[in-house]
């Protein structure tokens, strides 16, 4: 089929508006031209999928890409291979671990400068709220930013700093101003804890970072934000991988109070536990860390509530030398988990287990994210004038995971040997097959996307 000319999918199973329905898709410039009815005689090719399921591409608001600096530990290729074989189509990238960090407009450029035709879908970039680049925010910001980031706690790099509550008073007017979201690493430790004793025990680990660290930094955000807003100042205040779904009810209040808070989650706390995390199995280490099973029950919870908002990877990979697999030592090990490419099929399992329709999923890890970073005109969504952006999806179909299948740049993940459910069968930017039967198709085509272009 001749993508650069008109053509037409058709599937008794297209999701549209969060129901499962029988549509013709019509694409033409890359974009979605019409939907009409399932039997609607064309005078185009047409590809008809059957009972399998057509969907928007997935918008993951939460990749460590780490280019140009740390390129050894992932990069433009290899991570947006791994997406567009997970069915994402859209990816932003975190503005740490790359050298240099995304803290300024010329940090930004080179960033661009280095993605040279390696992009494999559309890449949005945050930005970096630190304290000594609080004067070059609204540079960082104009040069085209989604929104921006900060910790509360040391990042693990020195070179991104944690903030306080006098940085983030001051960004917070201005990231109102220009009505972009406050993205939240949300641990605090107000007690100064002397480091813990880890060596290999998981749970040593788990207890390092308690969830009174994350309840309590989130409270202060909500403290914040209520200031903010007596001060005239309504800025998005969004937090980042939850882990403590003891923080859920706070959250729920703050919106109740009209605070604009929201809330993100991963795979990994929807489908990991800590009484199940093996001891000096270091590809388990990240932070937050993975809790109990109750815990991601309550998750659950929050998420099919509302009270959490979207799904994403926090795909944060490094180098396997720096994952210390060979001792176990959790103390050492970098802490972030690498589940780019599995994150759809992760869900998904866990979904269909508690009677939850794939519809649901789709809007946590496609529409909402896509609303959250400004891009739901374009991104997320199967809607006349967006990007057709689709995914051709067999949510019956079983696989392994397998480092030989895995596209992103080192084959490591806590996921190997997990049988999950559904299969991505093709991916298509812009209504062009870039990944399809387990293989990438083409050359990249992806495009930066930021803000002032949307």
């Amino acid at each position: 089929m001749n993508t650069r000319q008109p053509y037409a999918l058709r599937s008794r199973r297209t999701i549209v508006s969060g129901t499962e329905c029988a549509l013709t898709l019509v694409v033409n410039e890359g974009r979605i031209l019409q939907l009409l009815d399932y039997g609607a005689e064309m005078d185009i090719p047409v590809e008809d999928l059957g009972d399998k399921v057509l969907m928007p591409g997935l918008v993951d608001t939460h990749v460590h890409i780490n280019e140009p600096g740390r390129t050894e530990w992932e990069g433009f290729n290899t991570a947006t291979q791994a997406a567009a074989a997970g069915g994402i189509t859209t990816v932003v990238d975190m503005p740490l671990n790359c050298t240099p960090v995304t803290t300024t407009a010329a940090a930004l450029q080179q960033k661009l400068e280095a993605l040279g035709g390696q992009l494999w879908v559309d890449c949005g970039f945050w930005g970096g709220v630190v304290p000594d680049n609080l004067d070059d925010l609204e540079a960082l910001i104009d040069a085209g930013v989604l929104g921006v980031k900060s910790f509360t706690i040391h990042s693990g790099i020195a070179d991104f700093p944690q903030v306080d509550e006098s940085h983030m008073r001051r960004a917070i007017p201005i990231l109102a101003r220009h009505r972009l979201p406050y993205l939240i690493h949300a641990e605090l430790d107000r007690q100064g804890t002397e480091p813990a004793e880890i060596g290999t025990r998981y749970q040593s680990f788990l207890e390092s970072r308690p969830r009174r660290w994350e309840n309590e930094a989130i409270d202060l955000m909500i403290s914040l934000a209520a200031e903010a807003r007596q001060a005239g100042s309504n800025c998005r205040i969004h937090i980042v991988h939850l882990s403590s779904a003891d923080a859920i009810a706070s959250i729920v209040q703050a919106r109740a109070n009209g605070l604009a808070i929201s809330a993100e989650t991963c795979p990994h706390y929807l489908t990991l536990f800590a009484e199940a995390c093996p001891d000096g199995k270091t590809l388990f280490k990240c932070c937050p860390p993975i809790r109990e099973d109750e815990n991601r029950a309550a998750l659950w919870r929050g998420l099919t509530e509302g009270a959490i908002d979207f799904v994403v990877s926090d795909h944060s990979p490094c180098t396997p030398r720096l994952k210390h697999l060979d001792s176990g030592d959790l103390d050492k090990a970098w802490g972030g988990i690498s589940s780019l490419q599995f994150g759809l099929s992760l869900i998904w399992t866990e979904a269909s287990k508690r009677g939850i329709p794939l519809t649901r999923v789709v809007d946590w890890m496609a529409s909402r994210p896509a609303e959250f970073a400004g891009l739901g005109s374009r991104k997320g969504r199967i809607e006349v004038g967006c990007d057709a952006d689709l995914v051709v999806f067999n949510d019956s179909a079983e696989y392994e995971i397998t480092p030989d299948i895995i596209k992103y740049r080192h084959k490591i993940t806590p996921y190997e040997g997990h049988h999950v459910r559904g299969t991505v069968e093709k991916t298509l930017l812009r209504g062009v097959p870039v990944f399809n039967a387990g293989e990438m198709l083409g050359a990249p085509t992806g495009r930066p996307l930021l803000r002032h272009m949307l």
